[in-house]
């Protein structure tokens, strides 16, 4: 009994070792593409590209679902050429990952124009045609994507979205470089280095014990609630933002929260989207709204939540007037689910 223990002991530590190897091997790797600009040039000849226009994703519609096609640098280059464009427009490229083979990915805009480059932007009904695709909005096909062209885009979004928005020095005003990665861009004149940057959000879902609070903006799609969420403010704690915005929002007071998960979240810039659950003080749930914040809020059965998550088509409109929940890719999703699936989370510990 002990051998054989002892030989599965080895096993399951040869594998995890193996994995952990693979990510820090790819991870040094993107580490070096980050700092050194030759060897970044030298990985995009290996690489892959996907493309945007005016920070559209190219996609391709698949039954149901969105994929987001890629392209080497060699397709890339005829694709510039046949629209009379300078090839030296791929440097406007950004670095957003590679795989466990060390295959760089990469994402282009050709629809935005950098302050370094004379090329304007490439119309789209033509590029449209030319790749077998449509630039879509990814605020309309994020949730159609599958978890990995969702992650990859929406970094390449928002790393786009910043370049695009920072290409000036705010204490010179000179034009700013970004290296080959993207990974940062620097003021000539002083030497100035600014990096791509995101701002914290608290997205909280408050319980009473045996209920969830669910809350609604104006923006959000007919029937949809979700759990409260807002920005960090400045000298602010995660803790001090979670008990401020459900107060702010809906005016309880949180007795106990907990930290679940992280996610980033492009919309409408780049978030970092802090997922906790809280507790309010028992006898003291009644909820005063906020209406320059929300539209409405409520609190919801725990076989509401669960009826509301087993919905396959959220995105038609509800004709019996019940409402819905934000779609599995949002952290808001899971952070209901689980709600919903351990009780523990109504009951945290102080």
């Amino acid at each position: 009994m002990s051998l054989y223990c002892g030989i599965a002991c080895r096993r399951k530590s040869f594998w995890y070792f193996r994995l952990l190897s693979t990510y820090v091997a790819k991870t040094r790797y993107l580490f070096e593409l980050k700092e050194d600009d030759d060897a970044c040039k030298k990985a995009q000849q290996t690489g892959a590209f996907y493309l945007f226009h005016s920070l559209a994703p190219l996609l391709q519609k698949s039954g149901h679902q969105y994929q987001a096609p890629r392209h080497s640098l060699l397709e890339l280059e005829r694709l510039l050429a046949k629209f009379g464009q300078d090839t030296q427009r791929i440097e406007d490229s950004v670095l957003i990952g590679c795989s466990d083979q060390h295959e760089a990915w990469f994402a282009l805009d050709l629809g935005l124009t950098s302050s370094s480059s004379q090329n304007a932007a490439l119309q789209k009904p033509e590029m449209e045609t030319e790749l077998k695709g449509s630039f879509t909005e990814l605020t309309k096909a994020l949730f159609q994507l599958n978890t990995k062209d969702a992650s990859l885009l929406t970094m390449a979004q928002a790393l786009l979205r910043w370049h695009d928005a920072h290409q000036f020095c705010s204490r010179s005003g000179q034009p700013t470089k970004k290296n080959m990665a993207g990974s940062k861009r620097v003021c000539p004149s002083n030497k100035i280095i600014y990096y791509p940057q995101m701002a914290p959000v608290v997205i909280t879902l408050v319980s009473d014990g045996t209920r969830c609070l669910l809350a609604r903006q104006s923006s959000f799609p007919k029937g949809m609630y979700s759990a409260l969420a807002g920005f960090c403010d400045i000298g602010e704690s995660l803790e001090e933002a979670v008990r401020r915005e459900v107060a702010e929002e809906v005016g309880l007071e949180v007795e106990r929260l907990q930290y679940s998960a992280s996610q980033h979240w492009p919309f409408p810039n780049s978030s970092l989207m802090i997922a906790c659950h809280a507790t309010v003080k028992p006898g003291q749930t009644e909820i005063q709204v906020n209406l320059k914040e929300l539209e409405a809020a409520g609190w919801f059965s725990h076989d509401e939540v669960a009826t509301a998550l087993r919905k396959k088509s959220p995105y038609t409109q509800q004709q019996d007037g019940t409402f819905w929940l934000p779609p599995k890719l949002a952290i808001a999703h899971q952070l209901i689910k689980e709600w919903v699936e351990k009780p523990s989370c109504s009951t945290l510990p102080a």
